[in-house]
């Protein structure tokens, strides 16, 4: 979390102090940093045994791989985040069936996140890798992308098969 030196309200220097129970930078106007994470979607689509996971094009993690997510936008609902999501990283269009589950996400160097993971089916449009994905593949669910960028994206992974496994964890 960058950590600002001067208050983005009043522009005085910044001190430390007592907030919700730790020490966090602070202003005497009120201001607070709390470093609370961002929002951010993802979506698992499960066909015929197989998922779809995408290359990252960029850094942070570039070449590695991912389920489709990203972060969400300002007045974007969650669900419309990962709709949108899917379709700049895959050209897929899908059909949300439900959550898969909530991770906390502490190994991106931007920021931590939320990330909200989606079960869906897909309802239209063409493979093709977009947006910060250089690739888009199938790969079976029992033999994952050996270089998965995010650890958010493993633990929704095994609660997948978990799921399809018949027992949740």
């Amino acid at each position: 979390m960058k950590i600002y030196r001067y208050c983005p309200l009043c522009k005085a220097e910044l001190t430390t102090r007592q907030a919700g129970g730790r020490e966090r930078p602070a202003c005497a106007c009120g201001y607070v940093q709390w470093g609370n994470p961002v929002p951010a979607a993802g979506v698992c689509v499960l066909d015929e045994g197989k998922v779809l996971w995408v290359r990252r094009a960029e850094n942070p993690k570039k070449g590695l791989w991912s389920l489709p997510s990203g972060f969400q936008e300002w007045e974007e609902d969650i669900r419309d985040c990962a709709r949108r999501e899917m379709r700049e990283e895959t050209g897929l269009t899908v059909k949300l069936d439900g959550l898969l589950g909530v991770y906390s996400a502490f190994d991106d160097p931007r920021n931590n996140a939320l990330l909200v993971v989606f079960l869906a089916t897909e309802t239209g449009g063409e493979l093709v890798a977009g947006d910060d994905a250089s690739e888009a593949r199938w790969f079976p669910l029992e033999a994952p992308p050996e270089e998965i960028a995010w650890e958010s994206h493993r633990q929704a992974l095994a609660d997948l098969a978990a799921l399809v496994a018949g027992r949740r964890q």
